[in-house]
């Protein structure tokens, strides 16, 4: 006989049912079942019937000599005990999701973080919610607007002033930008250097399609200083920036932070009279009713927005 109960009515199951069912199957005994629930007998005896009916199966045979388990009955126990294993669990699940201690949390960032404070936030806020599996995922800031709106990220790390409808923000660095140089370059011991300095020499840059902003805001500061590069590189990442200068192939304007990347060959000068400027902004959205997320925004504002990290000094790449 099949004893799968694949054809359980689970519409009409409830676990009260299967508490009751493991009670009188440990107990094997109306009366003290009941006492052991704290419920008179007609209501047991009731929810058994129910269940049974519910399995489509007896579960038990009623006897002057007591209650026994059916084979059909022996069968159910584990699948009853599996049945609310999993439902506890659930519901532990839950309410951890609730309070912001469990579930996932898919954060966006641009690589430039990991040298701006942004691998210690997460280590502290990892260590404070053990059981919340963070999720990173290195994108560029037009990805990750995009992922933003599409609820596809739950947070962001972005390097843009443009900011959608309907999120929040918080400004978490700011950093200045310094000139990167190919070791063998004549201004690599200049304490700092005006852009004019660079005039004619090839420019390495973030590609235009990746990082719009600041891909713009570099060419312009260029012209503002009466030069136009001849050559531009335009690369996806910027530790691309910093390798392609560090092997002759041009000059750069990077975030300082980068001086952090330790690229053999690259040099990084301060800039004179510059206020071109490097700004990271977390973005989530509003209105979301997610723990989890509240905490981390708060552990951000905390740990980055209000003491960002400060970098070594440029001279140690010389």
């Amino acid at each position: 006989m099949d004893y799968g109960f694949g054809n359980i009515n689970f519409k009409f199951m409830e676990f009260r049912h299967l508490r009751y069912f493991l009670a009188l199957a440990e107990e094997l005994h109306f009366g003290r079942a009941a006492q052991r629930l704290s419920i008179s007998q007609p209501p047991l005896s009731l929810n058994i019937q129910q269940l049974e009916a519910s399995v489509g199966a007896q579960l038990f045979t009623r006897n002057s000599r007591g209650v026994q388990l059916t084979a059909a009955g022996q069968a159910f126990v584990p699948a009853a005990r599996a049945l609310l294993a999993q439902a506890g669990a659930a519901m532990r699940e839950a309410r951890e999701v609730a309070q912001g201690q469990a579930g996932e949390l898919q954060i966006g960032f641009a690589g430039t973080l990991l040298y701006c404070g942004l691998p210690q936030v997460l280590q502290r806020f990892q260590d404070s919610h053990p059981r919340l599996r963070l999720v990173m995922r290195e994108l560029s800031s037009s990805e990750q607007l995009s992922e933003l709106v599409r609820d596809r990220l739950d947070v962001g790390f972005v390097h843009t002033p443009r900011v959608p409808p309907g999120f929040e923000q918080i400004l978490v660095a700011s950093q200045a930008m310094v000139a990167c140089l190919p070791a063998g370059h004549a201004l690599t011991k200049a304490p700092s250097i005006g852009l004019q300095a660079l005039q004619g020499q090839a420019l390495v840059v973030v590609s235009r399609t990746v990082s719009p902003d600041y891909h713009e805001r570099i060419l312009s500061e260029c012209e503002l200083a009466g030069w136009v590069p001849p050559v531009v590189h335009e690369l996806r990442h910027w530790l691309s920036v910093v390798a392609l200068v560090a092997q002759g192939q041009g000059v750069a304007l990077v975030p300082e932070a980068l001086a952090q990347s330790a690229l053999a060959g690259a040099v990084f000068v301060p800039l004179k009279d510059s206020t071109l400027r490097y700004d990271t902004r977390c973005l989530w959205r509003s209105g979301r009713d997610q723990t989890a997320l509240q905490d981390f925004v708060k552990s951000v504002n905390a740990d980055m927005a209000s003491g960002q990290p400060t970098p070594p000094e440029l001279s140690q790449k010389r």
